[in-house]
């Protein structure tokens, strides 16, 4: 199982220790460094920053999101900065909710997502491969456009650029079991946003003949401390937050994933107390077991201990949410 470091997305400003924190994860021999957006700072920009300052770690965006760009745009972005870093890009996308998709992008949330995200992967795709011009006959991202409000002249198109790499690794971020067995089929690899090495069931029967070399690399806050109880207050910050607030009382991938996991009834209250208005107490809902089979966190013994069932299941690559470079050195050392 190989290191990776997960810096997330900016809060009010700048992350200022993000790039300390990459290039202690590549002298410590991380294999790679990923950053995200949600309605604020982008994923590319920050990552193409890191690429500056760093020599070997692979680059990628957990996630970038779909609603953001077009797919030819997602393209053009993944392959000028697997140039300009020396091919090391990993292009990792997501599809959010409608919660951000119409209130920040302004888009639709399309009836089908499935559909669209396999059309959104198909463009992208054809780009990279720069076999012929791109066109895709689709209900989500047609190529040529030719919608109601077509002018008619528009015209298939190769990328000027050559892609320093056709086969650049494409993943996808997925909560269901539908959209996890599709991504098993269109994609290189899968980014889960809560993983519990104790319940692979819960993403149904799709990973249990993965293709060869396909990656699995979920998130997972880490910290190495005495107190087991305080170490889990960000993980449950974080919950708290996306369980409640990352989507409509009525439609919350994230709320139904925990529920997917054994946890409904605390979901369905975690999200009564957040949307109306008591954060503090949502966070306070979230169950420490849950909050605790989704992260490592702990003295250093604990860790090492959870690590081994971890390493036992299919995950490939574990994204770690480490918030300092002590917790960062303690984990490659367990891991080596």
């Amino acid at each position: 199982m190989r290191l990776g470091l997960a810096l997330g997305y900016w809060g009010r400003g700048p992350a200022a220790d993000h790039v300390p924190l990459a290039r202690e994860a590549e002298r410590l021999g991380y294999h790679s460094v990923w950053t995200a957006e949600s309605w604020g700072s982008d994923a590319f920009t920050p990552l193409t920053w890191i690429a500056a300052r760093t020599s070997r770690i692979l680059l990628g965006t957990a996630v970038a999101q779909m609603a953001a760009r077009s797919p030819t745009t997602t393209a053009m972005h993944a392959l000028t900065l697997d140039h300009l870093s020396g091919g090391r890009m990993l292009l990792g996308l997501g599809l959010s909710g409608p919660q951000v998709v119409e209130g920040w992008y302004g888009r639709p949330f399309p009836k089908s997502p499935l559909t669209a995200t396999r059309e959104y992967v198909d463009v992208v795709r054809q780009v990279l491969r720069r076999a012929a011009p791109v066109t895709v006959d689709g209900a989500f991202h047609p190529l040529p456009y030719r919608g109601p409000d077509a002018t008619g002249l528009g015209k298939p198109l190769k990328s000027i650029t050559h892609p320093l790499r056709a086969g650049l690794p494409v993943l996808l971020g997925a909560e269901g079991p539908r959209n996890v067995a599709q991504t098993t089929r269109i994609a290189d690899g899968w980014l889960p946003l809560y993983w519990s090495p104790n319940r692979p069931e819960v993403y149904g029967p799709a990973l249990r003949d993965l293709p060869e070399g396909f990656l699995v690399a979920p998130m997972a806050q880490v910290r190495v401390c005495a107190d087991v109880a305080e170490g889990l207050l960000p993980v449950k910050a974080m919950l708290g937050f996306y369980i409640g607030g990352m989507g409509h009382a009525a439609r919350n991938f994230h709320a139904d994933l925990m529920a997917r996991m054994g946890y409904a009834d605390e979901a369905r209250k975690i999200q009564e107390l957040f949307l109306s208005g008591r954060r503090e107490e949502a966070v306070r809902a979230v169950p420490d077991a849950f909050a605790d089979e989704i992260s490592l966190v702990g003295p250093r013994e604990r860790i090492a201990e959870r690590l081994t069932a971890w390493r036992a299941g299919p995950v490939t690559d574990l994204l770690a949410l480490a918030p300092d470079p002590h917790t960062l050195r303690v984990l490659a050392e367990l891991n080596s």
